[in-house]
């Protein structure tokens, strides 16, 4: 009996719950659509799949992907009858196999249907996702022998995975054993070399790796260990200011933020001390959660401090965390070494009489002059990115008062599973409702082009970002652009301007009397700029795929629609590595999810801010999959053996 034969018979006889769809068939969409809901799958409309589990229904079109099959099905319908049915490329949209028929069967249920398909498909869920994502050429780890390259599956009485190491050595692992490997992932653009079968290496550099893992799971629990101690008087119950401040928000608030807040809630409202991370995509609602947790504590007379890296997210916040609460007695200040020395100390004094409520700036707020009245929060905007003595003098501060730190680099799920009852965190997963995709257009350089689109912005009363990562032509840049559109009102900014010019120009981009900013990545991390809805980044093939979202989602923070065009050089075909990471990009507009490549590189690279710098080269030696093996696997003992002491 066939595969397919075989799994529809087994889930007849379970009433019939799964559901058969074949070229020539007629099929309902709104039917279709609630089964799958039924049956477990994931509505990720109108974007496209990403992962094993999520359906997506656009036009006459409707993507699944399936738990047995290594890529999602496409069925095409005319009207409603299906045309035609086949497996598909997720990069490249292309059909890779026709199929005459797919039987959807409840999503988890695959392993469960009996000794005939267990024996043929012999997959646990670790094993399944393992082999859904590799293919042949890619890198994985043996956990007792290392780093090698995946060849094929040879099935010779029994299937086995085929994995060739240094000198062409190879190791034949039994299917039953898949638990063992773990595909090799890294830094972006990383390649590590393959292990030598037989060697000691492996050995010394896994028990390396396991020893700095130990020491930083005891240093987290004793962390942990020590909030639970410290007690200060907690917060009362929302007030109808706090509910008048939620009500005018321009958003309705997502799930996540509501969960978040929640979390929060409780946090403060009890006696031990908050240390949150808020992690969340770009614009999907950090700085608002900020913004309420911060008024919350002000109303019990507590003062609040905001920490961010760069004096330019310092002016952001100010100008957004000021347009929010003017409604409010409630005092802030922004305080950076840009401030007169007269302006400085009425701050300082405002601050140690309680007289300032909320106080804004970078690491000036870690010097010794600075003095608060009752320091009740801290806000941290993307802590990595302070060296380590000021993460030192955190560590200090962190016990004593309630922390809430936010980081806009997403966290693989399963480090935050490692980290569970250790580290306090909240996701942020989707945008605003209302938010509309980003348009996006790749193409060759052209002065017409660029006039076009800075105009279309203009028209509508809009704003531009203009990305041009070259310091030292950055002036002649935005000249050269004044010079193609005459009416625009153009100002730039790069990190090394002196700091009053830089915040002159800034200043008058946030307030609206500039339209156009041209600047280099510093806008790469930031917070709500509504009106700026178009981004232009020249010479896009020169950033990763990584750098090329993160930016691309500066714009795109209100419900109007937004555009971005990433220009390559006149005359330049781009292909290989660059053809893949700008047609990915062109193609990754479906909200929420970013895309599989970049989306990995990012968490990845936020699974090396939250741990550190010495973790992440720990990463870089095993693969991020077999370090958080590792580290979940140690938490558990330390946390078991304190249970016991």
């Amino acid at each position: 009996m066939k595969t397919d034969q075989l799994e529809k018979t087994k889930l007849d006889k379970k009433e019939k719950i799964g559901i058969s769809v074949g070229r020539g068939n007629t099929v309902s969409f709104s039917h279709l659509r609630n089964k799958l809901i039924d049956l477990g799958y994931t509505n990720v409309s109108p974007g496209n799949v990403a992962k094993i589990g999520e359906f997506s229904i656009r036009g006459g079109v409707v993507d699944i992907w399936l738990e047995r099959y290594k890529l999602p099905a496409r069925i095409d319908l005319i009207g409603s009858e299906v045309e035609s049915l086949y497996l598909f490329n997720t990069l490249t949209q292309e059909k890779t196999k026709l199929i005459k028929e797919i039987y959807i069967v409840p999503f988890g249920i695959t392993p469960k249907l009996g000794p005939k398909w267990s024996k043929k498909f012999p997959v646990k869920e670790h094993e399944r996702l393992f082999l859904s994502e590799i293919k042949p050429g890619d890198l994985v780890v043996h956990i007792d022998y290392g780093i090698g390259k995946f060849v094929d599956i040879k099935t010779n009485g029994q299937q086995q995975l085929v994995v060739e190491y240094l000198g062409n050595d190879r190791l034949y692992v039994p299917i039953e054993q898949i638990d063992r490997l773990t595909k090799y992932i890294g830094a972006s653009g990383r390649r590590p070399q393959v292990s030598k079968l037989g060697s000691a290496t492996w050995e010394r550099i896994k028990q390396k790796v396991q020893d700095d893992v130990v020491a930083y799971a005891k240093e987290l629990l004793e962390l942990y260990a020590q909030r639970e101690i410290v007690n200060r008087p907690p917060l009362g119950k929302d007030t109808p200011w706090q509910r008048e401040l939620e009500e005018s928000f321009e958003f309705t608030d997502t799930d996540d933020q509501i969960k978040t807040l929640r979390m929060i809630n409780k946090d403060l409202e009890s006696e031990r001390p908050m240390d949150r991370l808020l992690v969340g995509d770009v614009g999907y609602g950090k700085t608002e959660v900020s913004i309420r947790t911060a008024f919350k504590m002000v109303q019990e007379s507590r003062q609040v401090a905001v920490l961010v890296p760069t004096t330019i997210l310092a002016d952001q916040h100010f100008f957004v965390f000021s347009d929010r609460l003017k409604k409010f007695p409630v005092k802030i200040s922004l305080l950076s070494r840009f401030k007169g020395e007269e302006e400085q100390k009425k701050i300082l004094e405002a601050l140690q009489s309680g007289e300032m409520d909320i106080v804004i700036g970078t690491h000036r707020l870690f010097s010794s002059d600075v003095q608060f009245k009752n320091l009740g929060l801290l806000i941290i905007d993307e802590e990595h990115r302070f060296g380590v003595h000021h993460k030192e003098k955190l560590k200090i501060i962190r016990p004593a008062v309630d922390v809430l730190s936010m980081s806009a680099t997403p966290i693989p799920r399963s480090l935050q599973m490692a980290l569970v009852n250790i580290r306090d965190m909240s996701v942020l997963d989707k945008p605003p409702i209302g938010r509309k995709p980003i348009e996006t257009f790749v193409g060759q350089y052209s002065n017409e082009k660029i006039r076009l689109a800075i105009q279309k912005e203009i028209n509508r009363g809009g704003q531009v970002y203009f990305v041009f990562n070259n310091v030292a032509k950055i002036a002649g840049k935005a000249n050269e652009i004044a010079a193609l559109m005459p009416a625009a009102k153009i100002v730039y900014a790069h990190g090394q301007m002196d700091g009053k010019q830089l915040e002159s120009a800034m200043s008058r981009f946030y307030s609206g009397n500039a339209n156009v900013l041209v600047c280099t990545t510093i806008i790469g991390s930031g917070i709500d700029m509504p009106g700026v809805n178009t981004i232009i980044i020249e010479n896009a093939d020169k950033f990763g795929l990584a750098d090329l979202y993160q930016l691309r989602g500066r714009v795109g923070r209100s419900v109007n629609e937004s555009f971005a065009y990433l220009f390559y050089p006149k005359n330049y075909v781009p292909e290989g590595m660059v053809l893949e990471r700008l047609s990915a990009i062109s193609q990754a507009t479906k909200l929420g999810s970013g895309f599989k490549i970049a989306r990995q590189d990012l968490e990845i690279r936020g699974a090396g801010n939250l741990l550190g710098t010495a973790q992440s080269g720990n990463i870089a030696l095993v693969g991020f999959e077999l370090y958080v093996q590792l580290l979940a696997q140690t938490v558990e003992k330390l946390k078991l053996t304190a249970k016991q002491a």
